[in-house]
């Protein structure tokens, strides 16, 4: 094997990333994953373990992981925290009575020292439906002004529709690429 042929194979290697998905149970992790991979979304039952898909996107090679999100099963979410270029975080825009929980369970994970240096993009899920709260104020609810560890940027969005879906998916991978990929 030649020298190109090396480097070639390391750059193709160089250009996977790997996302987790996580949020509360029932904020849209897995429908947003089919939606944005152009799958059926009209029978998605609660994600029990984990979910992998794998898609191209913008030149890149997206292994995103979506794990279940039930009080019984985040305690189990730090065995995906390894080599994770970037976390997404899935709210459920219309679950005010769980903002709190949504809050508390987020700034766990942004001291988790295997996170450290992870992109994240917050998911405002469910704008479609009457009463969700916008980007903004989720914003405000989640503190995130307050996040001075990672990069971040919230995007509302829809499962359902896709609106946004493409746009959040843009910023995470070219701010993991801006801080990863070199060779460019």
């Amino acid at each position: 094997m030649g020298l190109l042929t090396i480097l070639k194979k390391m750059k193709e290697k160089e250009r996977e990333v790997r996302l987790l998905m996580l949020g509360l149970d029932n904020a849209g992790k897995t429908t947003i994953l089919k939606k944005f991979n152009g799958e059926d979304i009209d029978t998605i039952s609660p994600t029990l373990g984990f979910n992998i898909k794998t898609l191209e996107h913008r030149g890149f090679q997206l292994n995103i992981w979506d794990v279940g999100g039930q009080k019984s099963l985040r305690s189990y979410w730090r065995n995906y925290f390894e080599s994770t270029d970037g976390l997404i975080w899935v709210v459920d825009s219309a679950d005010k009575w769980r903002l709190e929980d949504c809050k508390k369970e987020l700034s766990s994970l942004l001291v988790e020292e295997r996170l450290a240096g992870a992109t994240l993009l917050v998911f405002a899920n469910k704008q479609d439906l009457p009463g969700s709260l916008n980007a903004q104020e989720i914003k405000e609810a989640l503190s995130l002004d307050e996040i001075k560890t990672h990069h971040w940027y919230i995007c509302g969005c829809s499962a359902v529709t896709g609106d946004h879906l493409l746009e959040g998916m843009d910023w995470i991978t070219s701010d993991i690429a801006s801080r990863i990929f070199t060779m460019d």
